[in-house]
């Protein structure tokens, strides 16, 4: 099966009403690694990868997998979010019903518990989980589609430390394995312990795009500057 990177975002503008939200964005992502996305709150971070999923189409610009629009590469992708909705069933039913929907070998449900270290609660309903059980579970469900792109919308948000600790491993795992990461997020120290390239965004727009070395050592601009000083909330 062909790659559906590179990616390729030119001009994109999203408005609702009077409001723009995205504001004339343009990307490109190379094949592999793990891009970081940060930025304040509102500078339009989760309505991107909304954008690149497919979930909501641009009012201008164009989105390109490698040639094709998000609408059709959405069953290779996999979005996480920061509070997933988990079916009231019990932890391997929910990956059963991935693994079934998307025609999975039923086989490898226990990987996944085992991967994400919930085989011992394999039986319990999901509702029971703790926020970062829950939040393990629903990368292992994304894991389940066997996704080339792997989009997080701050997944840890609001997890305790061992638990932010858990899934980057997870996620670190699957970078390893060559699935393509973007992940947004606040974390600094999150971002430079997984960001292969930094991308930040300010207004709508993507104010600077660099290594991380580059990024957190010399941003170039202001508003990168400001935000890593504190000086815009987050």
């Amino acid at each position: 099966m062909p790659s559906i990177l590179p990616l390729t975002v030119r001009n994109l503008v999203l408005r609702y009403g009077t409001e723009t939200v995205i504001d004339n964005l343009s990307l490109d992502l190379g094949p592999t690694g793990c891009t970081i996305i940060l930025g304040p709150n509102g500078s339009g971070k989760s309505l991107l990868l909304k954008l690149l999923h497919g979930l909501q189409p641009p009012t201008s610009g164009h989105i390109s997998w490698n040639g094709a629009a998000p609408t059709a590469v959405t069953q290779r992708q996999a979005l996480v979010i920061q509070k997933p909705v988990l079916l009231r069933r019990s932890v391997a039913a929910n990956l059963d019903f991935v693994l079934k929907a998307r025609r999975k070998d039923k086989s490898r449900r226990d990987w996944l518990l085992d991967h994400v270290g919930l085989a011992h609660k394999a039986d319990q309903p999901a509702r029971l989980l703790s926020g970062g059980e829950a939040q393990r579970l629903a990368l292992a469900r994304a894991l389940a589609t066997d996704p080339d792109i792997l989009l997080l919308d701050e997944p840890t948000a609001s997890l305790d430390p061992a638990s932010v600790l858990a899934l980057e491993r997870i996620v670190a795992d699957a970078r390893a394995r060559n699935v393509r990461i973007l992940f947004v997020t606040h974390d600094i120290g999150q971002a430079q312990r997984l960001g292969d390239d930094i991308v930040f965004m300010h207004n709508g727009r993507i104010a600077e795009h660099s290594l991380p070395q580059v990024f957190f050592a010399e941003p170039q601009c202001q508003a990168a500057r400001d935000y890593l000083s504190g000086k815009i909330i987050v």
